[in-house]
């Protein structure tokens, strides 16, 4: 598969710029979204208490965060595997996940919050990192490889 990508300079063009998409939005992430947690999960959260937030910025701010990430993901797989299917599947993958994620994240965050504070902070990953991309990306490539 390397040796397609590099035989295709258009393509290897747009899969960096997919990636440095979403490495854009990581790095001004906190010039582009609400989320009074960037700060506190990068200090010593774990004795301290929960910052002041407005849950309708935040569920906002994280559903927009998560959004972008999966259009982008959706654009890089794509361009990776040229395969509508796969990326209307996805596209089902990502909303199934996403809305369970950003529940589950919100349900943690409004009853549990000070008690279960490394599930606010591995849901919240979830939500904010395009981890998924990095699931899928090596799982369809072995699906397209045992259908050969």
């Amino acid at each position: 598969m390397l040796t397609k990508i590099l035989q295709n300079k258009q393509q290897l063009l747009w899969i960096v710029i997919l990636v440095l998409l979403l490495v854009g939005i990581r790095f001004f992430e906190d010039q582009l979204f609400y989320d009074p947690f960037l700060a506190y999960f990068k200090s010593e959260y774990a004795h301290t208490k929960l910052p002041q937030y407005n849950v309708f910025k935040l569920f906002f701010s994280l559903g927009m965060r998560f959004y972008l990430n999966t259009v982008l993901s959706l654009f890089l797989l794509y361009v990776i595997f040229k395969d509508t299917k796969m990326v209307k599947f996805s596209i089902l993958l990502y909303m199934i996940l996403g809305s369970i994620l950003l529940i589950s994240f919100l349900f943690v965050l409004n009853f549990f919050g000070e008690e279960n504070k490394l599930a606010l902070f591995y849901l919240r990953r979830f939500l904010i990192q395009p981890i998924f991309i990095l699931l899928f990306i090596p799982a369809f490539y072995y699906q397209k490889q045992v259908k050969r």
